[in-house]
């Protein structure tokens, strides 16, 4: 399985308290998940974005953004699918 792309969606404007206005992530987010190597771990932080963006509202632009992103990467997340998370 190809590695669990980052949640960023290219948009990288940071409004909202700190948060980018296209993926809610605030920059040391960012910064952490690329130190993260194993798929389970990236996985997961992408379910802690999922769950901050339902806390904050304003993001549902980015669920279909990420998931064409994920697609042609040729990765499946549950996520995405209606699994875990919110």
């Amino acid at each position: 399985m190809p590695n669990v792309p980052s949640p960023c969606i290219d948009v990288c404007k940071f409004r909202r308290e700190g948060h980018c206005i296209g993926c809610s992530m605030t920059k040391a987010q960012k910064s952490a998940f690329k130190k993260l190597k194993k798929d389970k771990h990236r996985e997961a932080f992408v379910e802690l974005v999922v769950a901050q963006q339902s806390a904050m509202g304003r993001y549902s632009h980015w669920q279909p953004a990420y998931a064409k992103k994920c697609r042609k990467k040729n990765v499946s997340l549950s996520v995405l699918d209606g699994g875990k998370a919110a």
